[in-house]
């Protein structure tokens, strides 16, 4: 007898909300050998990671601070890839709202007027989705995958935006470090909680959960997108365009990083530095697929991962642990998560050895 894998007479739903579960399991069980070959003791270590950081009220406010623009990429991510559309520069889309909006800010910031952080927030979204319409039109115009160029564009903003905090857009009472000024208060976002961080950038991502749910489910524009992403040929008879579903998921997408990174660079960093994100546009792509590109799945997945972004500071400081001791435990997560959907299609079934 042997172990052999057996199409599915149709696709496991159970397994579908199943395999983030168990794959987060498997991360952290993963994480917990990694940690033991490090010489900690894994019940401590895994305890820094997913205990520690909820246990005050600041921590939670953290935790929100930094699920924020992981969930607002996210869903962007997400409703391109209904479409069929792979949206993987996020991270450029994110540098390119905080550059857009952080020149408002700088501009207009301490003047007073009421509309300077509506603006600022209106030009971040603008700079993410412009950023994220370069592939769209090279993709409609010229068949040039938008995986490739999506994620080039990512490595141009990061230099655009080290070149502008090196030269033009330097502090000039910075004593020479790359950044530019500090925001004044008026552009800044308001804070939440008296004490933390967290801003009210938290609540336009919570916004987004559902008017992103109902733009997908309860809305035309949400089926056209599903229609072009699932059944392409049925679309074309139906005379859906895929060019227009190209160009309104990349658009849309762009915009949700933009808003990402102006709330970054309105709300906790408060100025623009050479790198605005860690690298929350990449790790949205995990959070798109952990969450099953359901908005709500996002939140819940988005949460999961700024989790693992404060254990891994806390593991930094009290364990003195790299970083990317955290980074192995965000690509076992999605390395498992890849394993464990193999069963929503297939099933293990025994059968004899034949000879």
């Amino acid at each position: 007898m042997r172990l052999r894998l057996e199409a599915r007479q149709q696709p496991s739903r159970t397994m579908q909300w199943a395999s983030p579960v168990l794959a987060a399991v498997l991360a952290a069980l993963g994480g917990g050998v990694v940690f033991a070959a490090l010489g900690h003791n894994p019940a401590t270590a895994l305890a820094t990671l997913f205990l520690q950081p909820l246990a005050t009220l600041d921590g939670l406010a953290e935790l929100g601070l930094k699920a924020t623009p992981l969930l607002l990429c996210a869903i962007g991510i997400a409703v391109g890839v209904r479409a069929n559309v792979w949206n993987i520069g996020a991270e450029g889309q994110l540098t390119l709202g905080a550059i857009t909006g952080g020149g408002i800010a700088l501009a207009f910031g301490g003047d007073g007027h009421w509309w300077t952080l509506p603006l600022m927030l209106l030009a971040g979204a603008a700079g993410g989705a412009f950023w994220a319409a370069i592939p769209a039109l090279l993709r409609t115009r010229f068949n040039a995958h938008e995986i490739l160029t999506t994620l080039m564009l990512s490595y141009v903003a990061v230099q655009l935006l080290g070149w502008l905090v090196h030269g033009p857009w330097i502090d000039p009472e910075g004593f020479n470090f790359p950044q530019t000024r500090m925001f004044a208060d008026d552009a800044l976002l308001p804070v939440l909680l008296e004490g933390a961080r967290l801003h009210a950038g938290f609540l336009l991502a919570l916004l987004a959960v559902p008017l992103a749910w109902g733009l997908l489910s309860r809305t035309a524009t949400g089926f056209r997108l599903r229609t072009v992403g699932q059944a392409p040929a049925a679309a074309r008879y139906a005379g859906f365009s895929a060019d227009g579903a190209v160009w309104f998921s990349l658009v849309l997408s762009g915009a949700l990083a933009g808003l990402a990174g102006v709330c970054e660079a309105a709300g906790p960093v408060g100025q623009l530095q050479p790198l605005m994100s860690p690298g929350y546009g990449f790790a949205a792509i995990i959070v798109a697929f952990l969450g099953r590109l359901h908005p709500v799945g996002i939140l819940g997945s988005s949460l999961l991962m700024a989790l693992l972004y404060l254990g891994g500071e806390q593991l930094q400081v009290t364990l003195q642990l790299p970083i990317a001791a955290t980074g192995t435990i965000q690509g076992m997560l999605l390395f498992f998560l890849l394993a464990t959907d193999v069963f929503i299609d297939q099933r293990l079934v025994w059968s004899p050895r034949h000879a």
